[in-house]
């Protein structure tokens, strides 16, 4: 039983760094195509997620392969969830 909590609260944690990751870089797309330096804001932010997210896995794994894979798994399942959230409608964006 303890188990199963440990697994969904790192299947949890995954999710939660996915949606920063995936929404992070959805936000600097947008950010960045409009900014007076675009190589700043996509260097800058890639390299605070990429920061942020290592260390968060490094932190919820401790040496636990299968912490890891839930993890992991609910990394890949936020950006699934990123994307259906920030889907464009096509209608709207090609105009005629």
């Amino acid at each position: 039983m303890n188990e199963i909590i440990i697994m969904t609260a790192a299947l949890v944690a995954g999710v939660l760094l996915g949606m920063f990751f995936f929404g992070g870089l959805w936000w600097t797309v947008r950010k960045g195509v409009t900014a007076k330096n675009p190589a700043l804001w996509f260097l800058g932010s890639s390299l605070l997620r990429t920061a942020v997210v290592l260390a968060g896995f490094y932190f919820i794994m401790r040496g636990d392969w299968k912490k890891s894979l839930f993890c992991l798994l609910g990394f890949i399942v936020a950006r699934f969830i990123i994307m259906r959230l920030t889907r464009t409608n096509p209608e709207k964006t090609h105009a005629p």
